[in-house]
């Protein structure tokens, strides 16, 4: 298998890059990492991304710098297209329900930011990022029930839709939010896997502290 290189950012905070990373470890596909602090005066991101953004992925000559698109060019490239459903409907629902996360979600993302090392006690928030949660939940819910019959994910195998909500799940573990039922048990799911357990043991090594990223307000735990 050829060499692919993934950079990413801070593991504390970087939610966009946890996403690729956890869809290449958990599928077994061999990568190097270049880790690029963020939010630098002099960062070296401009050399290895085209946006200036992470996460990015090095393959030869190609630069891929979207989580989503990495994704998927991992999936076709040496997966054989198991990032998706096989099932064409099924297939359908993974690719909105993640397209969805792709470019949603922004009083969830403010209101409450990616920090692996803290832990707040749940307190109200506003109706905007309440509304946030709600459908995330109802996402969830939605394709356990229809096409999560063949073994414990969003579409039963694991696939880049839950790769996508992987750092949803941190988020309501580092807040509190209260969660049931199916809601609970899949944030519960993924925060067990060995990927995710990896990423957070990296995080909480890590010595830079971001301000933006420290949620005001909240009573840690």
């Amino acid at each position: 298998m050829e060499a692919l290189t993934l950079v990413i950012g801070n593991k504390n905070y970087s939610s966009w890059s946890l996403r690729p990373w956890l869809f290449l470890k958990h599928n077994g596909v061999p990568f190097s990492e270049v880790p690029v602090a963020l939010y630098q005066p002099h960062s070296a991101l401009r050399q290895y991304s085209p946006s200036g953004l992470v996460p990015v992925l090095h393959h030869d000559d190609l630069w891929v710098w979207d989580s989503l698109a990495i994704c998927e060019y991992v999936s076709e490239r040496f997966l054989n297209g198991k990032g998706w459903p096989t099932n064409m409907a099924a297939r359908a629902v993974a690719r909105a329900v993640s397209a969805e996360m792709h470019s949603g979600f922004q009083n969830l993302r403010s209101n409450l930011p990616m920090n692996l090392k803290a832990r707040y006690k749940w307190k109200p928030v506003s109706e905007a990022t309440e509304k946030d949660i709600r459908r995330i939940v109802e996402i969830w819910e939605e394709c356990r029930a229809r096409y999560g019959n063949s073994g414990p994910w969003l579409f039963g195998t694991f696939s880049i839709a839950d790769a996508m909500f992987a750092p949803v799940a941190w988020r309501f573990h580092i807040y509190g939010v209260p969660l049931g039922g199916i809601a609970q048990e899949y944030t519960q799911q993924l925060l067990e896997l060995d990927g995710m357990l990896a990423w957070h043991a990296d995080a909480v090594k890590e010595s830079e502290a971001l301000p933006q990223f420290e949620a005001q307000g909240w009573e840690p735990v």
